[in-house]
């Protein structure tokens, strides 16, 4: 009985590691939208 319990929590662990790294982004960033580039281009030698 005490095999099965741990299997259990095993595969309960493995299967909540993948939830968390799966799951949709929580994250709240403004909607900053498009940003011009005002940088220098990179020289025809370096392309």
């Amino acid at each position: 009985m005490n095999i099965v319990k741990s299997f259990q929590n095993l595969i309960t662990s493995v299967t909540e590691g993948f939830a968390r790294i799966f799951k949709a982004s929580e994250d709240d960033y403004p909607k900053t939208g498009v940003q011009p580039f005002e940088g220098k281009t990179a020289s025809r030698k370096h392309r």
